[in-house]
């Protein structure tokens, strides 16, 4: 039987938590118009209605994976928490060769890939801000032998590695942007930032969305995570990669039959005026956080087995020139 058949509910502790207020509201979802996103996880719990509850899953998960407590010293760090000082004279580039500069540095310094592309403001939640016009969204690449054994605690502990991973390496391009005399903030999971991750990365280039709500990359597959810097840097832009992963999800289950909590649809669904695969948050939210995080839906993906990307998306890209 499909895990997706199993009925799943969260734990009464839990359910004592969950607010009055749907997530999928807060999300937007069956709306039709655009408009912002709102803060509903991964941000201050006094600002999100769901606090109590992310606070609740926080201290099971740190009680449970102790190594994913303290990650400032855990997993390698985050790198300084402090941003170097801004030069007071701007160093002169072409955009093109500061775009140059950026996936240099940044694949010197722990990214696995690296795309640009111009802020749009319908990425950035209500309450927040982001006036830089650019941003640079980065890319690490997971294990997947720990990815594949979620949702336990080793899958965990290589989530929280690579988010570490990303801060430091968003960190450590936002140092250098400053030395160059520019503007630059970095953003390292899993903590929300002032802006969404997935539509810059699609924008930029890094794949395609999947039907478990995740990237699809035609490298890594839906095996990574993401961090990013916003900057006023001079830089180009990327384009966006369509390759078929879309069209291949229309017809693989695999990730909404391994879902416990069938939190996964079959269809696209409306949210916030664009149509597109969608996870029920408010099915999804328990398992998740009972599980510190679960990540079966991008363990089983097809894409994320090691080597089967590079070949599948070369497949599918000559069937969409055909």
């Amino acid at each position: 039987m499909p895990k997706s058949e199993a009925a799943f509910q969260p734990c009464q502790e839990q359910q004592d938590l969950f607010p009055d207020i749907f997530g999928n509201a807060i999300n937007g979802l069956g709306e039709h118009a655009p408009r912002r996103p709102t803060p509903i996880y991964w941000h201050s719990p006094r600002r999100i209605p769901h606090g109590a509850l992310q606070a609740w899953m926080l201290a099971q998960t740190r009680q449970r994976v102790p190594e994913v407590d303290h990650l400032d010293e855990a997993l390698g760090g985050r790198g300084p928490g402090r941003r170097a000082a801004k030069a007071t004279a701007a160093a002169k580039r072409t955009a093109a060769e500061w775009r140059l500069a950026v996936e240099d540095f940044a694949l010197d310094n722990e990214a696995d890939l690296v795309g640009v592309t111009a802020v749009c403001q319908d990425w950035v939640f209500e309450g927040y801000e982001a006036s830089q016009p650019w941003i640079i969204v980065l890319a690490l690449a997971m294990n997947h032998g720990e990815l594949a054994t979620a949702p336990e605690p080793p899958s965990v502990i290589e989530v929280m590695r690579q988010y570490n991973r990303g801060t430091r390496a968003a960190r450590a391009l936002a140092d250098w942007i400053l030395a160059q005399g520019y503007d630059a903030v970095p953003h390292g999971g899993p903590q929300a930032g002032p802006l969404l991750l997935i539509p810059p990365a699609l924008e930029c280039g890094f794949g395609e969305l999947g039907k478990h709500g995740s990237l699809i990359n035609r490298q890594y597959g839906s095996s990574f995570r993401l961090a990013g810097v916003l900057t006023d840097l001079p830089l180009t832009g990327d384009q966006a990669d369509r390759f078929g992963a879309d069209e291949f999800c229309r017809h693989c289950r695999l990730c909404a039959e391994a879902c416990p909590p069938a939190a996964i649809s079959g269809d696209k669904q409306w949210v916030r005026g664009a149509e597109k695969w969608y996870v029920d948050f408010d099915k999804c939210i328990g398992y998740f956080n009972e599980t510190n995080g679960c990540g079966i839906c991008i363990a089983e993906c097809p894409w994320s087995r090691p080597g089967i990307a590079p070949r599948l998306a070369e497949k599918l890209s000559r069937r969409l020139k055909s």
